[in-house]
């Protein structure tokens, strides 16, 4: 018999707080769609009490979902139980999750609480929680640092109250493999209920060895993952949802579980992700890299057209990457354009949506020789995320780049009712872009990030430029594509600066 692995994504909370990568509603509410249509467990939707928009996000989400557990995360404190309670009442499913720090240096220095008021916490924050859920999870912060004594301690007595499963953090990353696996090991052996609760594990990746403190807690008994799209997260990330799910699907003979994930759609949930969130993926990731199926060494190639298996462990059709290419052109019509989408799992709020993507993929058409599923996909996020309001619209612009010159630009900004002209220079052409967009707006908003990467391949390709933004403590993510890689960054400056003035993204969670 195989046992059930089930998969908790957190991307929408945890991934969420990496700096930069706060998501709107909308955009949660977009990813919870894909991560229902990828089959997660469970979605942990966000920090209901963080904010109201926090509060609204994870309510519209738990309002939607059907197939998938939604949970709320809560400190081990009324207020915040209370509001994961609330925005968690519309769920079909829903979960409480509520967590107190364990370990000696947090209880010490930053709760400032004995163990025996720790652990009265937690029982009472558990009991309330069953007043609101059935499902209710509970987490030591920073297990990993704790010591066994007191977490066996601690977890008996939330098991008494209520607590249906039992997360095991490894809060800062610091332990090693075999002595995480111990750790489960030693507290299902010594906790006399540990057989009423679903052992769970929640990694971080600070040493790099977040997966691999999970499938050794896995070895050892946990049947719940804690992970997210890309191993999103604070810090150095968390264990990666696609790293997880294959090492266990592809190692069979090795795990004793399996999970319900549809493999097939971990790419485009990690396309899904990187382009809201604006954390592009390295080349040589594990499952979702661009160059994870790609073999350069001669002797690999050769390998590999004799037998598949001499090399791949995995099918790249199996984890959702298609070689297909788009056999669509100008000329195509709306029911080809729709059917490929159709194909891809694409799917559109409305039928403006369609026609307003389709007249971005006949522009599109007449500047590109080949167009590739990579470049409508990015052709459909560009259309999502215009639908924020746009404040600003970038109705032209002109550079100009001379060997031994200071590069100029000129840049004409719809704003309202009106058009505004400004002339700039800078270093490069980019950077006169942004300077004459600047002088119009005005934001006074700092520049975090410039991120360039290739949709394709090609001289043709369109290039996807991310520009982060931040303002009064708001970090915002703009995004644009164009086969001009100038004209994409202005149209990346101009979708955060879109995203300032609409208010719709909110601060860090956790300020």
């Amino acid at each position: 018999m195989t046992d059930r692995l089930m998969i908790f994504d957190t991307t929408l909370r945890d991934g969420e707080q990496s700096p930069g990568a706060s998501m709107t509603r909308d955009e949660k509410i977009r990813i919870a769609r894909q991560l229902e249509k990828l089959r997660v467990d469970v979605i942990e939707a966000g920090f209901p009490a963080a904010s109201n928009g926090d509060f609204e996000a994870v309510k519209a989400v738990a309002g939607i979902i059907k197939d998938s557990i939604v949970c709320g995360l809560a400190r081990a404190n009324d207020n915040d139980i209370r509001r994961a309670g609330e925005a968690l009442a519309d769920a079909n499913a829903g979960r409480i999750h509520t967590f107190i720090a364990t370990s000696p240096i947090h209880m010490q220095m930053k709760l400032r609480m004995a163990p025996e008021q720790v652990i009265e916490q937690a029982v009472k924050a558990v009991k309330l929680a069953r007043s609101y859920r059935d499902d209710v999870e509970f987490s030591p912060e920073d297990a990993g640092r704790s010591e066994p004594d007191f977490l066996c301690r601690i977890l008996e007595a939330v098991i008494d109250a209520g607590a249906t499963t039992i997360n095991v953090p490894d809060t800062v990353g610091y332990t090693m493999p075999e002595q995480f696996g111990g750790l489960i090991r030693t507290l299902r052996e010594r906790i006399p209920n540990a057989d009423k609760v679903v052992w769970s594990v929640h990694c971080h990746n600070d040493l790099g060895l977040a997966v691999a403190n999970s499938l050794a807690a896995v070895t050892n008994g946990a049947r719940q993952v804690e992970c997210t799209i890309n191993g999103l997260g604070e810090r150095a990330g968390n264990a990666a949802l696609e790293e997880i799910v294959m090492a266990v699907r592809t190692r069979r003979d090795f795990f004793a579980c399996d999970t319900r994930i549809d493999t097939t759609q971990i790419v485009p949930a990690s396309k899904l992700v990187s382009a809201i969130t604006g954390f592009p993926v390295q080349p040589n990731k594990a499952i979702v890299g661009a160059n994870a199926f790609a073999h350069e060494s001669g002797i690999h190639q050769d390998g590999v057209l004799k037998s598949r298996e001499t090399y791949e462990i995995m099918r790249a059709e199996d984890v959702g990457w298609s070689h297909n290419k788009l056999v669509l052109g100008k000329l195509s019509g709306r029911n080809a354009f729709r059917q490929r989408l159709k194909e891809l799992g694409i799917e559109m709020e409305s039928e403006e949506s369609v026609n307003a993507a389709f007249a971005r993929f006949k522009d599109l058409a007449d500047r590109k020789s080949e167009i590739f599923d990579e470049d409508l996909q990015m052709l459909v996020s560009e259309e999502a995320a215009g639908q924020v309001g746009e404040h600003y619209k970038l109705v032209s612009m002109k550079t100009q780049s001379e060997t031994g010159e200071k590069p100029t630009a000129t840049v004409v900004i719809g704003e309202g009712s009106d058009e505004r002209h400004a002339d700039a220079t800078g270093s490069g052409s980019v950077d006169a872009v942004f300077r004459a967009i600047e002088s119009i707006a005005g934001s006074g908003a700092d520049l975090q990030l410039f991120s360039v990467n290739a949709i394709t391949g090609g001289t043709d390709a369109q290039g996807e430029v991310t520009v982060r933004l931040k303002k009064e403590g708001r970090i915002v993510n703009g995004a644009g594509a164009d086969t001009d890689i100038v004209v994409a960054s202005a149209k990346a400056y101009i979708s955060a600066l879109n995203k300032l003035h609409s208010k719709l993204e909110r601060a860090h969670p956790q300020v």
